[in-house]
């Protein structure tokens, strides 16, 4: 058995060597709020590099398809219209015959499949993948998730320089990749959630979240830039990219603050005050009293809040992918003005979406934190979206100006809900309470949820290709009918958090208003009280509550006649109780009575 003085070096151990290296440069341990910096620095970079990768698909499709809706660069100085489709087709970046099997006739449809495959894999592998973070050291598990999906991020792109076209490699490749990527997600909000508390949670987590509009444009440009050097090459160095940020993910993300041995900050890790309690409980408890195990997948589905929002998120993000994947080639397919834009325009203005999207989830966060009221923001977000998409549908069409004022709008109201879901939310019910303070679900309940979200990602783009051959307006149509559905999902969170906050108000209204009655019930003598008593039976109560109140405390050690008092106040209580009661059964027989007779 180890001694006490080897236990502080087996603490070291489990700290990552880039941590070691730090804290010998300095000369002493970090700082709680330098291991915090670190932890957004180091997550922020890991999931930009995720959906860097992840948007290479949409941008080499010009070249794996010329006839692709999605083409390459998107600067914001290239603002070229065309009058009309043909004219489109002739600028369109065309770089040589495209690549086959995705040159055919049917290679639109080849490279929908590969979308589908992806996120259909992705969704599936988020369950296990969550259930995998809370059984495993969540640095080496996204160490191994970030090097993987670099692996076959770059195989996707080795098939150019091997000359391989058949559609089975490309499609096992973005199959597997995409399980790799759903180590991603489950493992950064634990860790994010493992040392950020409950109280700035939603603000801090809505900046962070930021990574995923940084990911999708920093992909477009690496892509868009290496395209015309041969499209492996930008599949090759964003999984270069994202296999070298995995390496500093091993050398310096510490998972939790028990890892490093860093004290816990009560500010940060102490949850709200329940109504008529005066202890405030931690957010995530002590380790030292709780033997922490690992939640079962069913166990989590049962936590109370983690349904509701999994399937609210199955259609918020049943919205966003559908813009994601779909508003550059809608945006292209759309007079404005009178006048179609090029593919690159198109692939431009799309970004103002997710420039909304950010301002959407740093103000769905710091709304929520401010409300302690996760469901009423998600809901009203959703809600506010459905005028949004159709305002956007309708108007859209005006302008230039109009249509970039309606889509940042409309990414504002989509992407906030599905922001604030994903990140605070997932982190507060992996750590509820009747966890017990066990820590060991947020990889779980994250996978849950985001999970769930993305099999609506799946399905929407699905639909969308199938509906918008007939009709935009349908597509819409369906768009709006998902947030409605989404915000009702979450109606019995809602009205429960605006039950509480009812509650606590008419509670501090109440409090302040009851604690100056009792302070003048405690300072009236016996007789005022017991003149005042023969109108007013409910004074009869008050009064003698607080003065036995403060005989128990010792407060009060009156004489015989104070007490002769009070003997007296309860008698009168008790005979005035019986005549109340004697006058309404009386009332009542008189009424019985009557009715009998009539």
């Amino acid at each position: 058995m180890a001694s006490l003085s080897e236990l502080p070096a087996l603490r070291n151990y489990s700290k990552p060597f880039g941590i070691r290296f730090l804290e010998y440069i300095k000369k002493g341990k970090l700082s709680y709020k330098t291991h915090q910096a670190i932890v957004l620095i180091v997550t922020f970079l890991a999931y930009t590099c995720y959906h860097a990768t992840r948007k290479t698909t949409s941008i080499v499709k010009s070249a794996l398809d010329p006839q692709s809706p999605d083409v390459g660069l998107k600067f914001p100085w290239r603002m070229t219209y065309l009058s009309s489709p043909a004219e489109k087709k002739r600028f369109s970046w065309v770089l040589g015959d495209g690549w086959a099997p995705f040159n055919g006739s049917d290679g639109s449809a080849l490279l929908g499949e590969l979308d589908v495959a992806f996120l259909a894999v992705y969704a599936l592998g988020m369950y296990f993948s969550g259930h995998l973070g809370d059984r495993m050291n969540l640095r080496v598990f996204l160490t191994v998730g970030m090097v993987g999906t670099g692996l076959f991020t770059s195989l996707f792109g080795v098939g150019y320089w091997a000359k391989i076209h058949s559609f089975y490699y490309f499609l096992i490749v973005q199959m597997i990749a995409g399980l790799f990527q759903s180590t991603g997600w489950p493992s950064v909000v634990a860790v994010v959630g493992n040392w950020f508390g409950k109280k700035k949670r939603g603000l801090i987590m809505g900046i962070w979240n930021a990574h995923t509009s940084v990911g999708n444009i920093a992909g477009s440009l690496i892509a868009s830039a290496l395209l015309s050097y041969g499209w492996g090459w930008s599949f090759v160095v964003p999984g270069l990219l994202i296999a070298f940020v995995g390496l500093l993910v091993f050398l310096f993300l510490p998972v939790s603050p028990e890892s490093v041995g860093a004290d816990k900050e009560e500010d940060e890790m102490g949850s709200p005050r329940k109504i008529g309690e005066g202890v405030t409980e931690p957010l995530l408890g002590s380790d030292a009293e709780i033997k922490e195990t690992a939640v079962g997948f069913i166990e989590a589905w049962k936590i109370p809040g983690v349904a509701p929002f999994a399937f609210c998120l199955f259609f918020a993000k049943l919205v966003a992918y559908t813009f994601l994947y779909w508003l550059p080639y809608y945006i292209s397919h759309t007079a404005i003005e009178g006048k179609y834009l090029s593919s690159e325009t198109a692939g431009n203005l799309s970004t103002f979406f997710d420039i909304g999207g950010v301002l959407g989830g740093i103000l769905a966060g710091h709304i929520s934190d401010r409300l302690d009221a996760r469901a009423i923001t998600a809901a009203t977000f959703m809600y506010c979206a459905i005028p949004a998409l159709y305002f956007y549908r309708t108007y859209g069409h005006i302008s230039l100006v109009m249509n970039i004022a309606l889509m940042f709008i409309c990414g504002m109201f989509v992407n906030g809900p599905y922001a604030l879901i994903t990140t605070a939310v997932s982190a507060d019910l992996g750590t509820h309470s009747s966890l017990r303070g066990n820590s060991k679900a947020l990889a779980t309940v994250t996978a849950i949820i985001d999970g769930t979200g993305s099999v609506g990602a799946a399905i929407g783009p699905l639909l969308t290709g199938y509906i918008s051959a007939k009709s935009w307006s349908a597509v819409f149509t369906m768009l709006m009918g998902a947030a409605l559905i989404a915000g009702l999902l979450l109606t019995r969170l809602l009205v429960a958090e605006v039950v509480v906050r009812i509650s606590e108000s008419r509670s501090q209204a109440g409090g302040s208003q009851s604690t100056s009655q009792d302070e003048e019930l405690g300072n009236m003598k016996g007789e005022d009280a017991l003149i005042m008593a023969l109108g007013k039976p409910r004074f009869l109560w008050q009064f003698s509550v607080i003065k036995m109140g403060e005989k128990r405390k010792g407060r009060e050690r009156g004489s015989s006649v104070s007490n002769l008092y009070m003997y007296i106040l309860s008698a009168v209580y008790c005979f005035k109780a019986v005549i109340i009661i004697a006058h309404s059964q009386l009332l009542f027989l008189s009424e019985r009575g009557r009715g009998s007779y009539g």
